[in-house]
């Protein structure tokens, strides 16, 4: 480590890898990449079932915080990536892009640069995809995806409901027809060759030779420095001490939506109130900082079913002999992503695009003695989720002290089309279920089961009939308004030399996972900075 760089990056997440390679690749240009978390050299982050082992609290390769989900509902925990490789170095590897609208709605919001003419472009420079090439998919790019191999009879089963249901098959779920119109098909993964394909392992292996870039792993960042309103560098933390590093150009912040906020207000960027509440000195009196948090809340149904799941797979004997097929030929039940079918689907006859997306999972599980437990029989797990949430959070910190977690309210179905859109969702996961093709595979629905029938069921159990996606998103909201955090081109507001790149920035959320956008926001955010 060097004294000064050109450009500090906080955080090897899935942004912070690509704006990495991005801006190395001028040899004369130096980079500092800072990361809280260890390196990825776990085995279990390149075995795509590591998950199981990787998102458990207390894990070196996660941060585990407390979430107030709404009301007086009890606290719930999520796990975000801390590691380098971020959350796509423990993700469940779902590779899903969102829908050409959402990224029009930013444009037509005011970000200008955002339309999916611009973000669709950079999906496609991001994939070497096994499918052939077309004008919206990637083919040569550095991030491998691989589609789940077809054949299962249980996932054709699947398959056949839901077209059953009035769903399209489709080869790719990530194709505009299917994500504007809906359609289901074998999961898109982030996997190649029977191992997670990371954003580390796709940007930042390939590069970290390059003697112009420096990776610091463990090594926490306390707050940004300034030089009046200019981003100065920062103060960083590890084993060998307290260390102020200078940034000659600029910081870039890629802690995510939930570090990335928290890291501004210890700043003195952030509402004055809470910041004065800590005796932090107010750089930008900015009180959104924190606000409009966004987050895909979703709904579950497991099943009992007659074969062909995964669960005796997963877990006693099964599991050695699973653990042995991946080490010998990279191939079995722990090359699996979470799910293995998924798609978009309307739950209502009078939409007009999709408004829910299911991934499939062929196993269930249930509360063990040490947290998540297998089901002893074959099992089926059917998710969905609001694509398009409304409701609004906040995170705010809670001490001057940067080892303090922040306070975290998700505050969901707090909108009353979350409300609606979870009704409608159930009904449509259940009615699923009951498909003619699916009659000969399920036994019975283990959970939720009887106890749950009508809407108003539905809405009184809404937060313990499933849990958080783990795409925080919107906590530094980018818009052309004076009230955004960030401008279009993801600069601080009220400072200079600052910007941050994550899931944070988003307006509203993308309707899918938020891994492969992370990445695109980050090729994007690489345009504006190499061009200003």
């Amino acid at each position: 480590m060097k004294n000064s760089y050109d450009f500090i990056i906080v955080g090897a997440g899935s942004s912070g890898c690509v704006l990495a390679n991005r801006l190395s690749e001028n040899p004369e240009t130096s980079v500092l990449l800072v990361e809280s978390g260890p390196d990825d050299t776990s085995p279990l982050i390149r075995m795509p079932r590591g998950i199981g082992k990787l998102l458990s609290p207390g894990n070196p390769h996660v941060w585990d915080y407390q979430v107030s989900p709404r009301g007086n509902a009890p606290k719930e925990v999520w796990l975000k990536g801390r590691a380098v490789g971020g959350s796509s170095s423990i993700n469940g590897m779902v590779y899903v892009r969102g829908a050409p609208y959402d990224y029009d709605g930013w444009r037509n919001l005011g970000c200008t640069g955002w339309g999916w003419d611009e973000m669709g472009k950079r999906f496609v420079a991001l994939e070497d995809h096994e499918l052939p090439a077309n004008e919206w998919r990637g083919k040569n790019g550095p991030l491998k995806i691989s589609v789940h191999p077809p054949g299962n009879p249980l996932c054709e089963a699947l398959l056949t409901a839901a077209t059953q249901m009035g769903v399209n098959r489709v080869d790719d779920m990530n194709d505009i027809p299917a994500v504007m119109d809906g359609g289901m098909g074998y999961q898109p993964t982030t996997t190649f060759r029977g191992r997670r394909f990371s954003a580390a392992r796709a940007f930042l292996t390939p590069v970290r030779g390059r003697k112009n870039l420096d990776v610091l792993p463990e090594t926490e960042v306390l707050r940004i420095e300034f030089q009046g309103r200019r981003a100065s560098g920062v103060s960083l933390r590890n084993k060998t001490g307290t260390h102020s590093v200078s940034a000659t150009k600029e910081v870039i912040i890629s802690a995510g939506a939930i570090q990335s906020p928290k890291l501004l207000q210890l700043s003195g960027i952030g509402p004055a109130a809470l910041l004065g509440s800590f005796n932090i000195p107010v750089i930008v009196d900015s009180p959104n900082v924190g606000r409009n948090l966004r987050e895909h809340r979703y709904l579950s149904t497991q099943y009992k079913v007659k074969g062909r799941s995964l669960n005796s797979s997963l877990g006693g004997l099964g599991l050695l002999r699973s653990a042995l097929q991946y080490l010998l030929f990279s191939s079995g039940a722990l090359t699996h992503s979470a799910h293995e079918v998924g798609g978009f689907v309307k739950t209502r006859p009078e939409l007009t695009r999709p408004d829910a997306q299911i991934g499939i999972g062929l196993y269930s599980m249930r509360p063990g003695k040490n947290g998540i437990a297998i089901d002893p029989y074959p099992g089926l797990n059917v998710i969905g989720y609001f694509t398009r949430p409304e409701s609004q959070g906040e995170i705010r910190i809670q001490s001057a002290d940067p080892t303090v977690a922040p306070i975290i309210d998700a505050n969901h179905f707090s909108a009353e089309i979350d409300r609606v859109s979870a009704v409608s969702l159930f009904h449509w996961l259940r009615c699923f279920g009951q498909q003619p093709a699916l009659k000969s595979w399920i036994i019975e629905e283990t959970d939720p089961g009887p106890r749950i029938k009508t809407d108003e069921d539905v809405l009184q159990n809404a937060i313990n009939l499933g849990g958080t996606a783990f795409h925080i998103a919107g906590t530094c909201r980018m818009g052309a308004d004076d009230a955004a955090v960030l401008d279009p081109q993801l600069r601080v507001r009220g400072v200079q030399g600052l910007r941050v790149v994550d899931t944070s920035i988003m307006p509203t959320l993308v309707s899918g996972n938020t891994n492969a956008p992370a990445m695109a926001i980050a090729l994007r955010a690489a345009d504006f900075i190499l061009n200003r």
